[in-house]
């Protein structure tokens, strides 16, 4: 990688999983020599990782929804409080 290349954590969602698409385009295309190709395999599984935690807190949130009595959303419950 290069010093331009972006911090993973402060990535958004889309935006980190536009950086792992191309990291797999550039692995399948073979032409990367050996030890960029390491690096980079090691970046596109941090960017997994990255985009999977985002997932995960998304899924929580939209767990949190709380159902009035007639089954429809009555509003939503902050992360991390029950």
């Amino acid at each position: 990688m290069d010093a331009n290349t972006p911090d993973i954590a402060g990535l958004s969602f889309e935006d980190a999983l536009r950086a792992l698409e191309d990291v797999v385009r550039r692995l399948e295309s073979g032409e990367v020599p050996l030890d960029e190709s390491i690096a980079l395999y090691e970046r596109g599984e941090a960017l997994r990782r990255h985009c999977q935690a985002r997932l995960d807190a998304a899924q929580a949130r939209i767990e949190k929804i709380v159902a009035g009595p007639d089954g429809q959303a009555a509003g939503t419950v902050p992360f991390g409080t029950e």
